[in-house]
């Protein structure tokens, strides 16, 4: 059974950084990409980041590029999100999550496993 738990979100100022982690056990790691997405109050699940399989390629959210970066460490299955400057609308529940394959992946349907998330609180 694959398991995603994430951690390192809690509560920082505006401009602040955070570093998000997601271990992952239950199937060959580096054979999937991974994503972090995340939930605002009221709002719906939104992409985030994705990385590759083997790393090599990531893409991100208009919202978030050039202040986040998605890294893996496929010999310790883990998955992290740097997050730099960051702003109150960054704001939300994060998620952790695991694509059905290898390539990048951006919408949720393209992913098969979930953590439960962590919360990330940006205060103004």
């Amino acid at each position: 059974q694959v398991q995603l738990v994430e951690s390192g979100g809690g509560l920082v100022q505006t401009g602040g950084s955070l570093r998000l982690s997601c271990l992952a056990s239950g199937r060959a790691f580096s054979a999937y990409c991974m994503g972090w997405f995340r939930q605002a109050p009221g709002k719906e699940r939104e992409f985030v980041a994705a990385i590759r399989s083997n790393g090599e390629y990531t893409d991100y959210a208009d919202s978030v590029k050039g202040r986040f970066t998605i890294s893996r460490d496929n010999a310790k299955s883990t998955v992290s999100l740097e997050m730099n400057s960051l702003k109150p609308e960054d704001t939300a529940i994060y998620y952790c999550a695991q694509g059905w394959g290898a390539g990048l992946r951006s919408k949720e349907s393209e992913y098969a496993y979930w953590g439960r998330g962590t919360q990330v609180t940006v205060s103004s």
